[in-house]
């Protein structure tokens, strides 16, 4: 299977540069997998499209103000992009110069209330910092620091919470679950009282979820890591909901990689934490999901591959072409897609 086989066309005026004001008020494309249609409606209409008894699963990790600017001790700017926590004080970074950053080399951000010194050359480039600062670190990145955007949106983000669901709980992404970014508290209530069920797992969003496929055959494509975990309370949810016969429905591709890493052969699942290096492309089995709400994903992406597994490619690069025919926003500040 070629990478090739997983492109479409795409105008750059459909990527999404902004969130839209009323977040459940962006549009939804419902696919059907058994019949092949399309539908075409708003998201807040989603909720007609789930039945008492099924569990939606959501990922609440909350991403951190990961992207701070600096000097080096000459007052030569540099930039750090935090990746994730190694332990303690000390992250692992991708740094800017890359080439200036040398083990031992002093920064300091903000007016010196935060400092850093680099331990380490990491494999692929990347730095492993140790942070010095007074106080607590998450209050400092939220003082000094800027949502890491992806890098195919290039508008200034007005409001910091608008890249951030509103569930958001655990702090450690670089990236938000934008599948999530619809939901609005008024419109979660009315699904609770729906008799729905809403469970959460945390999977911490790395950069790596914007890496391109480099390889021409998917099978080569080697899938970055991402620490996850998930509670007793939200596997009951889960299970009871398989067991009743009913739905599970992964907010997000994020919440489906979890979900298929520690479900077993009937789709129930277990308490667990680790890393999920997770491939899913067409060929897949799905063990545990019923239903996926997802944005429209890039060209040639691991995530397109995933959703083209839960239905078809076919059907998949249909609908996106039709997306891209009725001008849907693409990406993740755009429109979503529910596969049922």
């Amino acid at each position: 299977m070629n990478v090739s086989d997983f492109d479409y066309n795409l105008p750059e005026e459909l990527i999404a540069q902004v969130p839209i004001e009323k977040r459940d008020e962006s549009r939804l494309m419902v696919l059907d997998r058994k019949t092949e249609t399309i539908e075409h409606k708003t998201f807040k209409d989603i909720i007609d499209y789930l039945e008492p008894g099924d569990c939606l699963v959501r990922n609440n990790t909350k991403v951190i103000p990961a992207r701070i600017y600096g000097k080096k001790e000459t007052g030569a700017n540099v930039e750090f992009l935090l990746l994730n926590n190694i332990e303690g004080d000390v992250w692992e970074s991708i740094v800017r110069p890359g080439n200036k950053l040398h083990v031992g080399t002093k920064v300091i951000f903000g007016n010196g209330i935060l400092k850093a010194e680099i331990l380490e050359v990491m494999p692929g480039g990347t730095r492993k910092v140790k942070f010095e600062y007074k106080g607590i670190f998450n209050e400092i990145l939220d003082q000094i620091g800027l949502m890491p955007l992806p890098p195919y949106i290039h508008e200034e983000l007005k409001e910091k919470d608008r890249y951030q669901t509103v569930y958001a709980k655990y702090d450690g992404s670089a990236a938000a679950p934008t599948a999530g970014l619809h939901f609005t508290p008024e419109l979660l209530k009315r699904i609770e009282q729906k008799s729905i069920k809403i469970a959460n797992v945390t999977l911490h969003v790395g950069i790596g979820t914007f890496r391109p496929v480099k390889e021409e055959r998917v099978e080569d494509h080697e899938m970055h890591s991402e620490h996850f975990y998930i509670k007793e309370e939200d596997v009951e949810k889960i299970n009871e909901t398989k067991k009743q016969g009913k739905r599970v429905i992964a907010v997000g591709t994020t919440s489906c990689r979890v979900l298929e890493t520690i479900s077993d052969e009937n789709g129930m699942v277990k308490v667990a934490e680790g890393d999920t290096q997770i491939f899913i492309y067409p060929g897949y089995k799905f063990k545990c999901l019923d239903g996926l709400i997802t944005n429209f994903h890039l060209p040639q992406s691991t995530l397109l591959m995933l959703v083209s597994a839960f239905s078809n490619r076919e059907f998949i690069l249909k609908a996106y072409n039709e997306a891209v025919k009725q001008k849907y926003r693409f990406f993740s500040f755009g429109d979503a897609m529910f596969i049922k």
